[in-house]
C-alpha cells in the first residue's frame, strides 16, 4: 500500500525561495492597502487569499497518492530543466509510478475555485475561459521523462487573463483564477494522464512538477488583474 503522501517540492530551490519573495511582497501590499480590493473582486478576503497562496506554495510539498503500478518510492531527488524552469523529481531503481495528487498545487487550488465559481455571476464565462486554458495547455504540453507532462509556466496565468478580459473585463480576476487553475489542471495533467504514465516517472503528481508554477502563477497573475 503507498504512504499516506510523497513529500518534496516540486520547484528547485531557487525558484521556490522567488516564490515566496513574491508572495511576501503582495502580503506587503496588502498590509498597505495598495492591492487589497484586488482579491476582494476576485471573490475572496483579501487576508484569506494570501493565506491560501501561502498554503498553496507550502502545500506543494505534499503529494497524496492515490494509486500505485507496484515498485518502490523514491530514495532520491534530481532537478530535470524544462522552459528554463528547474523541476524538482524524486528518482528510484525501477520504473513503476505512483500517480499522486498534489496538496498545494490541485487539492487547494480547486477548493478555492469551487468557492469563487459558486459566489461569481459569470459561471458561463468561467465555464468558456476553463475550456480555452485547457485547450491551449493541452496542445502545449509536453512529455519529459522523469518528470511527466509539463508545460511553459507563463502560459497557464496568460491564457487565462486573456480569455477572462475578453469574456468579461468586471469579473476578469474571478474568471481568470478559475480558468487558470481548472483549465490548466485539465488540459495539462488529466488528459495527458494515460500518455504521461508511459513516461516512467517515479512520481505522477497532478498539480506537481509540470503544471504547480503556472497554477502557483495564476494566483498571482489574478490578483494583479483585478
Amino acid at each position: 500500500m503507498p504512504k499516506r503522501h510523497v513529500g518534496f517540492f516540486p520547484l528547485a530551490a531557487p525558484f521556490v525561495a522567488a516564490a515566496l519573495l513574491i508572495l511576501a511582497v503582495l502580503v506587503l501590499l496588502i498590509e498597505l492597502r495598495a492591492i487589497e480590493y484586488a482579491y476582494e473582486r476576485i471573490g475572496v478576503s483579501s487576508r484569506y487569499l494570501s493565506l491560501t497562496l501561502l498554503a498553496t506554495l507550502l502545500g506543494s510539498y505534499v503529494n497524496i497518492p492515490l494509486w500505485r503500478r507496484g515498485g518502490r518510492q523514491s530514495s532520491r531527488l534530481r532537478e530535470v530543466r524544462a522552459f528554463g524552469v528547474r523541476w524538482v523529481v524524486p528518482v528510484i531503481e525501477s520504473a513503476n509510478t505512483i500517480v499522486a495528487i498534489n496538496l498545494g498545487g490541485a487539492i487547494i487550488p480547486v477548493l478555492l475555485a469551487l468557492r469563487i465559481t459558486l459566489v461569481t455571476q459569470s459561471v458561463g464565462n468561467i465555464a468558456l475561459a476553463t475550456a480555452c486554458v485547457a485547450a491551449v495547455t493541452y496542445v502545449l504540453a509536453r512529455p519529459v521523462a522523469g518528470v511527466g507532462i509539463v508545460v511553459p509556466t507563463i502560459v497557464p496565468p496568460l491564457a487565462a487573463a486573456a480569455a477572462a478580459l475578453l469574456l468579461s473585463r468586471d469579473a476578469a480576476p474571478a474568471i481568470a483564477y478559475v480558468a487558470g487553475t481548472i483549465g490548466t489542471l485539465v488540459g495539462a495533467d488529466l488528459l495527458h494522464l494515460r500518455g504521461a504514465l508511459a513516461l516512467g516517472a517515479p512520481v505522477l503528481s497532478i498539480g506537481g512538477a509540470g503544471t504547480f508554477d503556472g497554477i502557483f502563477l495564476t494566483g498571482i497573475l489574478a490578483a494583479l488583474l483585478a
